[in-house]
């Protein structure tokens, strides 16, 4: 009987449809759990498993069914649409399965494949058979000898009947028996067949012979006819009688077109990295081409509305005493040119983030309290409190993270409440994971700095609006500012495998939140971490 595990229903009706027609009995299982429950209870002579399931996946019920005495020899063919890479057939193979299919799948193929591994699995129940009976029947010393013989020819009939090349070999390390299979490798049946020079030598197998243990290894053997070499898979085990060994069988399996594809596959893995590689190189010899045509164009654009701007206040310096309408009309001109200077600005320094830097040891007091001293006038007009508690020393790009607290704490004065002093408050703690949510712990590698204020706040349906580039919540007539502020954080805070987001309500004041490392490790080889949406 042949089970089919697969968790739609309508992938096993065609499978069952197939075998049915073929007259083999089948039986199906729709999870990992209950094939192993079917397993148990009932024998099968092939197990066609599908690798993408919910719960236990295919992987993981073939290394369970290898723990069972009953099912640990039965064959396990493995199907997948979605995991055709090479780690995942190779997987496949080392989880104890004898073959791995990718769909769609050819009917006829995988219809030979069923008959091949079905037969295979029928010999091998009847080369157990032999075992159990041979064990059993030499305990009965007076018939030992008849039993053996009787038994020797079952045994050579069924490797006979084998596609293999198969052999039997005495303790001491000769040749008792050959299939037919095995002349076209080698000229007689006392000659091993000529092993590629590239793989292993005989010594090594009769070594783990004479060591009385199983071996199992891929070799390379010449064909007599063609001179060419075949890949085969060498296995022999000890037959045991009474917990002695009293001979050996051996079989050649060919897998050679596994080994062509497998190798087929590392050649086209190899080509890909190549390719991607040097799309790499091709990426950043054009970022860097786009840096440096953002520092020219940048140069060149501020040049004009300098003078804009100049000779626009000469013009109303000198030609347009008690002209009012004129005057407002080239106030605008000249407020304008200030916001497209500043723009060009923020650009610039938004492309420049792009560009390497190596992080280093940051005192974040030192450096929040530089940033206030620039902000000295602002603070003094607004009459604001800046509350700072004391911050930690992590590693940072010193200049890129004076621009995030830059940014914040200038938002926080810009977005004051009229007629009511800001209060702007920042706080640290070290945490234990990349979370906005994570506890606090002395011995965390992470630090969670907020900084809050009491001004108009916003809403907080708009909090995936506020970190991309050009998006404003606020009139630009009332509130000064390009809208790139808030993008420069996030995408700084990115570069330092951090997190950065906010909570708010409207009139209420924002709090917004940073999570950094306190050292910088190369997060590729660290756990993945889900982001989170901070929630009030």
């Amino acid at each position: 009987m042949i089970l089919i595990v697969d968790d739609r229903s309508e992938n096993i009706l065609p499978l069952k449809k197939i075998l049915e027609l073929n007259n083999f009995k089948t039986d199906s299982a729709e999870s990992g759990e209950e094939a192993l429950k079917k397993i148990l209870n009932n024998s099968y002579s092939l197990i066609i498993m599908d690798v993408q399931m919910p719960g236990m996946d295919g992987f993981e019920v073939a290394e369970a069914i290898s723990g069972f005495n009953k099912a640990k020899d039965t064959p396990i063919l493995f199907l997948s649409a979605v995991n055709k890479e090479k780690k995942f057939i190779t997987k496949g193979y080392t989880s104890g399965g004898i073959d791995y299919l990718t769909k769609p799948v050819d009917p006829d193929i995988l219809l030979l494949k069923v008959k091949t591994f079905n037969k295979l699995y029928e010999q091998q129940q009847e080369l157990k058979a032999i075992q159990i009976s041979l064990q059993n029947e030499i305990e009965v010393r007076k018939q030992a000898q008849e039993n053996l013989a009787s038994n020797m020819q079952e045994l050579q009939f069924v490797l006979e009947s084998l596609p293999q090349i198969a052999f039997t070999m005495s303790t001491n390390g000769k040749i008792e028996y050959v299939n037919q299979h095995w002349f076209q490798y080698s000229k007689d049946p006392d000659t091993l067949p000529e092993i590629h020079p590239d793989d292993m030598s005989w010594e090594i197998w009769q070594n783990s012979v004479s060591q009385g243990v199983e071996f199992s290894s891929d070799v390379r053997l010449k064909n007599l006819s063609t001179d060419d070499y075949r890949y085969f898979l060498l296995k022999t085990i000890p037959v045991l009688q009474q917990g002695n060994i009293i001979r050996w069988v051996g079989t050649f399996t060919d897998i050679h077109q596994q080994k062509m594809a497998n190798e087929l596959l590392e050649h086209k893995v190899l080509q890909r990295t190549k390719e991607l590689l040097a799309k790499n190189s091709e990426l950043e010899t054009t970022n860097h081409e786009l840096q440096q045509f953002a520092w020219v164009v940048s140069h060149d654009l501020k040049e004009p509305l300098r003078k804009i701007q100049t000779f626009n206040h000469l013009i109303k310096d000198k030609f347009l005493n008690g002209n009012q309408e004129a005057a407002s009309y080239l106030d605008r001109s000249i407020s304008s040119s200030a916001r497209m200077t500043r723009l060009i600005s923020d650009l610039l320094d938004y492309s420049r983030l792009s560009i390497s830097a190596n992080f280093q040891p940051t005192d974040l007091n030192l450096l929040i309290s530089d940033i206030l001293s620039d902000f000295d006038d602002q603070i003094k007009e607004k009459n604001a409190m800046i509350q700072v508690d004391k911050l930690p020393l992590i590693e940072t790009i010193a200049s890129q993270i004076r621009q995030v607290f830059q940014n914040l704490i200038s938002n926080a004065l810009k977005f004051a409440k009229k007629d009511t002093a800001p209060i702007i408050t920042i706080t640290s703690e070290i945490i234990e994971s990349k979370e906005f949510d994570s506890p606090v712990s002395d011995t965390g590698n992470y630090c969670r700095i907020t900084l809050s204020d009491n001004g108009i706040g916003f809403d907080e349906k708009f909090l995936d609006r506020i970190f991309v580039i050009f998006q404003r919540l606020n009139n630009q007539s009332s509130y000064e500012g390009t809208g790139i502020g808030l993008a420069i954080a996030k995408k700084i805070m990115d570069k330092h495998n951090g997190l950065i987001s906010a909570k708010s309500h409207e009139n209420e004041g924002a709090t917004f939140i940073i999570i950094l490392p306190v050292n910088q490790v190369d997060e590729s080889t660290q756990p993945a971490n889900t982001e989170k949406i901070y929630q009030s």
